[in-house]
Order: structure tokens, then sequence, then C-alpha cells
């Protein structure tokens, strides 16, 4: 219990940085003359650096454990959040949102690593969809709690108290969490590339790949980039509204993935409960191309079922787990947090390419919109389709090729 404690701390703030910047945005731009090209590269230097670091953690994990991979790393946050509090320059900020996207980068997967070596594989999707579904509360703290200390204290002592909340999260993985033991096999390397080629021949992942590079990326691009234009364009939703469907969606991502731990073991399985959540949510993407202009509550309404069926993160990374031999798990999971983060840039950057060109052509934002739900949509049934094919468990004589 207090394993998971100090993890579900350390995920709370992992997903605090992911959201944060928002809340600081126009005093960067105040004070340091930021715009809105360099804060969007800002953003993007944090998912590029948790995603490309997604490599040495998988080895770091398999070779070390989740105590060292977990508080080393996150010292990078620690020094990251300092840089930033203290930054004068964009440069200066480039290099702390590296820093701190580096650090952030092995707290789920460590922390999914841990749960897969010391509970039983069956009560491994319940653990994941705690993990996640607490952790993205963080998301919230890094809204109105950080926007409330930002107006008393500052933009550089809140963010300074957060580098240190950071230092103690650190502190207290050390402390607590217990490496489970190690698995190795004789004369097994153990660089960067070590393992990828015995996890690629894993057939089962082969029909999961779609939906990895498709399921998250929708759900995020829509809470993180879509929302607001969405509802300001169309529906004439000025700041505060947009924030509050913005609250609302991501309030619904955290209960979503809270609720797919039992909902997992009562409808049989991690395949069972993506499958359904995945049918649902296309259907929903459907419905809100189709019909999300004609009423604002009901667009709400739909785009907060997205986030709560969408969030099917935790329990498809579940099934992938089931194939991971012990000796990779570290390195498998990290292999599979790359592509749901590298799917979710690319998406953001298609859509962005998307919705530029409809703007430029002076497409109406209500069709422009439509379109893109539909597109989302069609993406997550096609990925979805693939997914019915791959097995609920592992066979040892056909999972690799």
């Amino acid at each position: 219990m207090a394993a998971l404690a100090v993890l579900l701390f350390a995920y709370v703030l992992s997903q605090f940085f992911r959201a944060f910047l928002a809340i600081v945005a126009s005093d960067l731009t105040r004070e340091l003359g930021l715009d809105a090209a360099q804060l969007g590269s800002l953003s993007a230097v944090w998912f590029a650096a948790f995603a490309f670091t997604q490599f040495p953690v998988g080895v770091t994990l398999d070779r070390f454990g989740p105590r060292g991979t977990i508080a080393g790393f996150m010292l990078l946050a620690v020094a990251g959040s300092a840089w930033f509090a203290a930054a004068g320059s964009y440069a200066s900020l480039i290099v702390a949102m590296a820093l701190i996207g580096a650090g952030c980068a092995p707290v789920l997967m460590g922390s999914l690593y841990y749960f897969g070596r010391v509970a039983p594989p069956e009560r491994f999707a319940m653990m994941a969809s705690i993990t996640i579904g607490v952790g993205t509360f963080g998301n919230l703290l890094g809204a109105t709690p950080l926007a409330l200390a930002v107006a008393r204290f500052g933009w550089r002592p809140s963010i300074a108290a957060i580098a240190a909340v950071t230092l103690l999260a650190a502190a207290l993985v050390m402390l607590v969490l217990r490496d489970p033991p190690q698995v190795r096999r004789e004369g097994e390397q153990a660089g960067v590339l070590a393992g990828l080629g015995e996890i690629a021949r894993i057939r089962a992942l082969w029909l999961m790949l779609p939906l990895m590079l498709v399921s998250y990326a929708v759900v995020i691009a829509l809470r993180s980039l879509w929302i607001a234009p969405f509802f300001g364009q169309v529906h004439g939703f000025d700041a505060v509204e947009r924030g509050n469907a913005a609250l609302a969606m991501g309030a619904a991502l955290s209960l979503g993935a809270l609720c797919y731990g039992p909902f997992e073991r009562w409808i049989g399985g991690p395949k069972s409960a993506t499958l359904a959540g995945s049918v649902v949510t296309a259907a929903t993407l459907a419905a809100l191309g189709l019909a999300g202009h004609a009423s604002a509550l009901a667009a709400v309404a739909l785009y907060v079922v997205v986030g709560a069926i969408g969030m099917t993160y935790g329990i498809l990374m579940a099934h992938a787990r089931l194939f991971f031999p012990p000796h990779l798990l570290g390195r498998g999971v990290t292999a599979m947090n790359f592509l749901f983060i590298g799917g979710a840039g690319v998406v953001q950057w298609l859509s962005g390419q998307f919705v530029q060109a409809q703007t430029v052509a002076g497409a109406a934002p209500a069709d422009t919109y439509a379109h893109l739900h539909l597109a989302f949509g069609l993406a997550l049934a096609l990925a979805t389709a693939a997914y019915v094919m791959a097995p609920a468990r592992p066979v040892a004589s056909v999972v690799t090729a």
C-alpha cells in the first residue's frame, strides 16, 4: 500500500507537468516575449523528450529495477522545473522542458513494471487503472489550483515550489519502494536496442499496434488541442465556458480510467474491456461529427463520454503486458508507451494540418470540426477492426514468429 501511494504521488506530478504550461503561458508571453509558436514548441519538446526517453527507461528498468530508475530520472524533472522557474530566455525554457519531459518518462512505466512483477497478472489491469485514474487528477491540479498559486505568489515561486515537491516524491520512491528480483537471461545484452527485435516478433502485438497508435491519440487530441477551439468557434463559448468543458472532460478521463479496472474484471479480461470501450468511443465520435454542431449541451455530453469511455490506455497496456516474458517487461511496456505517445504526436500534427487547410479554404468551423470528429471516429473504428483479431491471451506456440 505504501509503494502504491508513493507511485501515485509521483504520477500525479508527472500528469501535472503535462498541463501546467497553459496556466503560465500568459506570464511567459508578458515577461519573456514568447509567441504562440514558441509556446507550442515548449509543449512539443516535453512530449518529444518523454517519448524518446522511453527506450533508455526500458533498459534501466530491466537491468536495475524501478526504484532507482524512477527516482533517478525524476531528479531531471527536479532540475528542469527549478531551471524553468529561473529561466530568462526561450532557450532556457526549451532546456527546462526537455529535462522535465525526460524526468517524467519512467514514472508510469516504472509503476506498471513494478505491478507487473509483484502482482498476479489478473490484478495488473486493476492496478494500472487505479494508477492512471488517480494520476490523471494531476491535470486538474495543473489548472485552477496552479492558477490560484500563480495569482497569489507569482509563476516563478509556484514552479520552484513544484520542484521541491518533485524532489520529495523522488526521495519517497527511494525510501519506500523495493525492487523485485531481477530476471535476466544468460548472456543477455541490455543495450537500448537489445530485446526490441524479440518484442517485434510477438505477433499478437501486430494486431494491437493500430489501436495503440490511434486510441489514446484521438482522445488526447480532443482534450488537449481541439476542445476549446471547437466550443469557441462552433458554439460561441467564452473562456470560462471553454474551461468548464475542458474540466468536465478531464474529470471524465480520470473517472473512466478508474472504472476500467473493475469493468475489466467484470467483462472477462482486458481485450473485452478494450474492445467495448473502443466501439463506444468510435460511435460517440461519429455522433459528434454528425450532430455535434446542433446542441452545445449535447456536444459537451458527448465529449464527456469520449473522455470517460475512450481512456482505454491502461487496459490495452494490460492486454499487451500478458505477452511479454519477464526479462522483457520493462522494455516491452516502454516500447508500447512510445507507440501511444508517438501516435498522439502524429495525430495532433495531422489534425492541425487538416484544420489549418480547412480554414484557409474558407470552410465553416462547424463543417471543419464535423469532418475532424468523423475522421477520428473512422480511424478508431478501423484500428478496432484489426484489434478484434488479436488473441485475448498468449498461447506458447503462437506468441512469436
